[in-house]
């Protein structure tokens, strides 16, 4: 089996899933893991798909471009991957964030997660509504601390963050769920 990364995005509207779904079935691909999402008006993509061995990778990029041509996208891309056997991190916090918008807050939060070696595994941020006048950011993160990592330790190192960008911030156990 052979892995691919595709990516796409553009403008939103209605079939782009459709078309680059049987663009990969007609090719005999399979979606294994997927995140789709609009922000802000532009549907964006990323899909981790496997092929047989035999998979024409060069026919398949092909038809991925006409199909984006014709759904009018940015960019509809695919790129042979590395399997990550095994590589997988299981998210056991929630983090959430929120405040005054500004440049700098994903930055501040993650970095001080990489240096303690917490994984994020899943990120979503969203400009919402205005408090006090200024548009609100919202942030919620799963994430993998390292089994040494003690949580008074993850929490004393998030809330530095959060001071540090005058932003509330709120760490919760992950609850499991369907996905």
């Amino acid at each position: 089996m052979r892995t691919f990364a595709v990516s796409g995005v553009g403008l939103d509207r209605p079939g782009i899933i459709a078309a680059v779904a049987e663009r990969l079935v007609a090719h005999g691909a399979n979606v294994t893991d997927s995140e789709m999402a609009i922000l802000r008006g532009h549907f964006a993509m990323m899909l981790l798909i496997t092929g047989p061995d035999t998979l024409d990778a060069e026919a398949l990029a092909a038809d991925l471009r006409v199909a984006g041509e014709q759904l009018d996208l940015e960019a509809l891309t695919l790129r042979e991957v590395q399997e990550a056997h095994g590589a997988r991190s299981e998210a056991s916090w929630i983090v959430s964030v929120h405040g005054a918008d500004h440049p700098g807050i994903l930055a501040a939060v993650t970095r001080a997660l990489a240096d303690a070696q917490v994984n994020v595994c899943d990120v979503h941020t969203r400009v919402v509504g205005e408090a006090a006048g200024k548009p609100l950011y919202v942030m919620l993160m799963e994430v993998a601390p390292p089994e040494d990592l003690a949580e008074d330790d993850l929490r004393a190192l998030l809330r530095a963050a959060a001071e540090s960008q005058q932003v509330d911030l709120a760490l919760q156990p992950l609850e499991a769920d369907v996905l």
